[in-house]
């Protein structure tokens, strides 16, 4: 009898150890991001943000597994499916561009899997499906404020646009084009590039053909930057305005003092802010990279908590994560609260960044 009491209490203590063992594995989280090409500037820092976020989560045991999107919608659907099939992932942090994300959805509403991205704005993504969030606002917000700030603060009349054919572009330069007119100003003239192209004298000298006011540049700091420098070359005066994507540093080394003066718009994120939230989140990112967090690693930190708060409050599955991002109200991130509407998308304010000797310096 003692030797079957044992037995059963050695058979227990194995059934427990085995549960809570399991309880401890960690729950995997996909991310999606652009490692690599002309975007991964944007990725490298968003994925500083996440590892920020996730190595502060001491009670949450996730594990993240990152994939490679190289800012292409193939690249993109082929992550999304590897981290399905191989990892199991109920959740996945990205993609940040648009046309990776457009790529993504329809697959991601198909097989259940929660997208929650960090950056992508194209206006279509709103109704990309019940399984689609952002805690990026839509370009419909910021295009729309650039183009009244244009029209209004600034006082222009006639402006061209010059846009990355990509799909973050051409809804930002739709969204920008329809505001300006409504604001009672002129679309003179609209001319297009590629992603990666290198060479824009064509479009540039169609531009100063009309003389517009000021220039909308809708695309990445990548082509950004060397189309300022040919601007300047070829003798275009106009005023350059444009979007977050020119958010990156590394723009004003392509650009050289042809950046000057430029004015974009950028979801608002104060890094100098004395909030103690974000001065605490500013100095950890600072003692880990060296480096000031812009405003992709923050909204990449904001989306991670979002996601481990979640977590952290028993959602593990995909359908439970999803019911619980439609429910989140107010999250206090370091990029302002956040809160996801029907769709899945947020509103956020907006902020203008103008270059002034060679820094980027918030308007008034």
């Amino acid at each position: 009898m003692r030797r079957i009491l044992s037995l059963s209490v050695i058979a227990a203590l194995a059934a427990a150890v085995l549960f809570f063992g399991c309880q401890r594995q960690p729950l995997n989280v996909g991310v999606i991001l652009p490692l690599s090409g002309d975007a991964a500037k944007y990725g490298e820092e968003a994925k500083r943000g996440i590892d920020l976020a996730v190595t502060e989560a001491k009670d949450v045991s996730v594990k993240t597994i990152f994939e490679d999107d190289q800012n292409t919608p193939a690249a993109a659907v082929s992550a999304f499916n590897k981290l399905v099939a191989t990892s199991k992932v109920p959740i996945i942090i990205g993609p940040m561009t648009s046309s990776p994300a457009m790529a993504v959805a329809p697959e991601a509403e198909k097989d259940r899997v929660v997208i929650l991205s960090p950056a992508a704005s194209n206006p279509a993504l709103t109704s990309a499906g019940d399984y689609f969030f952002r805690n990026w606002p839509s370009d419909v917000y910021e295009a729309s404020a650039m183009a009244k700030y244009a029209a209004g603060n600034m006082g222009m009349k006639r402006v061209a646009v010059i846009g990355v054919t990509a799909d973050y572009g051409t809804g930002l330069a739709r969204v920008f084009s329809d505001a300006f007119r409504a604001a009672g100003g002129e679309i003179v003239v609209t001319e297009s590039y590629d992603q990666g192209a290198k060479d824009f004298r064509a479009q540039l000298a169609k531009v100063k053909a009309v003389n517009p006011d000021g220039v909308y540049l809708p695309g990445y700091y990548a082509e950004i930057g060397p189309l300022l420098r040919q601007a300047k070359e070829v003798g275009l005066k106009s005023q350059f305005i444009s979007c977050v994507g020119f958010d990156n540093p590394k723009v004003l080394e392509l650009a050289g003092n042809a950046a000057e003066g430029v004015v974009f718009a950028r979801p608002y994120y104060d890094p100098s802010s004395q909030d103690p939230k974000i001065k605490a989140f500013v100095e950890r990112f600072k003692t880990e990279y060296g480096i000031d967090p812009g405003v992709y690693a923050a909204h990449a930190y904001d989306a991670a908590n979002i996601v481990l708060q979640i977590i952290r409050g028993g959602a593990t599955t995909a359908a439970a994560i999803k019911d619980a991002l439609y429910k989140t109200k107010d999250f206090p991130g370091v990029t302002g609260s956040t809160t996801f509407d029907t769709n899945g998308d947020v509103v956020k304010p907006i902020q203008f960044i103008r270059v002034s000797g060679g820094r980027f310096t918030a308007t008034k």
